[in-house]
């Protein structure tokens, strides 16, 4: 998925947690730790590519004003009572809107991708919303393994070479 730092990702929250499979595993037996897993992993997301992301739970069926609050940087969003998470998806798709900047919308339900298309977002499906999370984890594995001259030990270029030899004879155990 190609992103700018001004970028939105709009996550279908449910929806993640009902098609991915670790997720849904872990619904079955507990759907507060599913939710907690899900905005784990979208936060490492929006540190890792810099979007802006909002998180978007159904709470259609629960009676009240819906809720919205930061956590992890995220932005979480409980829909309001009659309101779906898709409503109010197409909602933040129009109030979000600014030349220049994309706004994806991340679900697998695709009447909700064809309204969120006509209201200028992109599309990425639960699968693809996934794999992206994976590549990202590996590109940060992968930048955290790689052993970079001269920023491992930053110590080592400022110190002199009596204290560099001195070290060394302690870390050897020599006297």
């Amino acid at each position: 998925m190609m992103n700018r730092k001004d970028d939105i990702l709009l996550v279908d929250g449910y929806n993640m947690i009902g098609a991915w499979p670790v997720l849904e595993k872990l619904k079955e037996y507990d759907l507060e730790e599913a939710r907690d897993k899900l905005l784990d992993m979208m936060a490492d997301y929006q540190g890792f590519t810099g979007m802006q992301v909002y998180v978007v739970f159904d709470a259609h069926q629960v009676p009240g004003l819906g809720a919205t609050y930061r956590h992890h940087k995220l932005t979480i969003v409980y829909t309001k009572e009659k309101e779906t998470a898709d409503e109010c998806i197409e909602r933040l798709c129009s109030e979000l809107y600014v030349r220049r900047r994309n706004i994806y919308v991340a679900t697998s339900d695709l009447v909700e991708q064809h309204v969120a298309f006509g209201k200028g977002a992109l599309r990425v499906s639960a699968r693809e919303l996934l794999i992206d999370i994976g590549q990202n984890r590996k590109n940060i594995e992968q930048s955290l393994r790689e052993d970079k001259p001269g920023t491992r030990n930053s110590v080592d270029g400022i110190i002199s070479l009596e204290i560099r030899s001195q070290l060394e004879k302690l870390r050897r155990g020599e006297k």
